[in-house]
């Protein structure tokens, strides 16, 4: 923990590296962030000795339990640590780029939300208002990583954590961002106080956010009303629907050509219940193919515009099979994902 930032805490990547004789783990190359000096001062440190992609945790699931749904995504963060920082170190990523910032601190804001019933009005009311708290906490850590000219990875958390993120890129670049994003949903809720359904209404309202499209909408899974506010704010979507009908390789020409398009700092969304049987808060058994995902992700991270991939809504405590299973699927699915993004960069570059 440093002590500029009392909520920033920093992650030892040795304490999850299953270490082997004669073998080199990711976690064992990565860089973590320093101790030394102010978090700016550590950032600007880390980008001088060459990394340039930093991996930042939200361990919360009080923006999903603010939208009414379960929890469970505050493992996330953990689930991708134990996997992705046992792969293999090969040469295939640039792990020396890598920053291992650690994770937002959600702890005390996680133990208010536990007492609280979302079916209860006024505990409803509270979550929401300890959501705007983490909003707050998000954007504190990622601004000045942006500043210091990071792209950046965020795991772990509801959705919700989309809206914070706009909110630093756009505060960083003064431009309104652009954000595709792989969901059922839109997450384009009415601004009723803050949870995981309205991070993009409003980072667009608040004029963060200026060019939005979702790939794998499902128009039976989003209200009438949520979807009219989509198309009065000429925002646009390929429905789930339409990409069972066509070759996805196809339909993410088409992505790609529109986020191009824009010539705006880029968002990489994914709400990973867009794939199907993940363990989530709204698990999905009719989604898209982790292939498909790796796609998505590796398509739009070589658009040079790209400043960041975020994960969202990874529940392993809600795997069928039980926890110790569904850390197994998150933490493959995540690592697989945050791959793709590390591969379509190369590309880009």
């Amino acid at each position: 923990m440093m002590s500029d930032i009392s909520y920033l805490e920093l992650t030892d990547p040795a304490k999850w590296v299953t270490v082997r004789e004669q073998e080199t783990k990711i976690g064992q190359a990565i860089r973590g962030l320093s101790e030394q000096g102010t978090y700016e001062e550590s950032l600007a440190a880390a980008w001088e000795d060459g990394q340039r992609v930093a991996l930042v945790g939200i361990p919360e699931s009080i923006g999903v339990r603010a939208n009414l749904g379960r929890a469970g995504a505050d493992d996330g963060w953990q689930a991708f640590l134990k996997s992705f920082l046992n792969l293999q170190k090969t040469g295939l990523l640039s792990t020396h780029e890598l920053l291992l910032v650690g994770a937002v601190n959600c702890d005390d804001l996680n133990e208010k939300a536990a007492e609280l019933d979302a079916t209860d009005a006024h505990d409803l009311a509270t979550l929401r208002e300890l959501c705007a708290q983490v909003d707050a906490r998000v954007e504190k850590i990622l601004t000045p990583l942006f500043e210091q000219g990071f792209e950046v990875i965020v795991i772990g958390g509801g959705h919700n954590n989309a809206y914070p993120l706009l909110k630093s890129l756009h505060k960083v670049t003064e431009e309104a961002c652009g954000a595709v994003n792989l969901d059922p949903h839109a997450d384009f809720r009415p601004r009723e106080g803050r949870h995981s359904g309205n991070g993009f209404s409003y980072a667009y309202m608040e004029g963060a956010l200026e060019f939005y499209h979702i790939v794998g909408l499902h128009q039976g899974k989003n209200s009438a009303s949520s979807l009219r506010q989509l198309q009065d704010a000429g925002m646009r979507y390929h429905t789930l629907h339409r990409l069972y009908e066509r070759p996805f390789v196809e339909v993410m020409d088409e992505v790609v050509a529109k986020a191009v398009s824009w010539q705006r700092p880029l968002g990489i969304e994914v709400d990973v219940d867009a794939l199907n049987a993940v363990p989530a808060s709204a698990v999905n058994y009719v989604g898209l193919s982790l292939g498909q995902g790796f796609q998505y992700v590796k398509r739009l991270a070589e658009v040079n515009e790209a400043r960041y991939l975020h994960l969202a809504e990874a529940a392993p405590s809600l795997c069928s099979t039980g926890f110790d299973e569904g850390m197994k699927i998150c933490g493959q699915l995540l690592s697989e994902l945050t791959t793709a993004y590390l591969h379509g960069r190369e590309r880009r570059r």
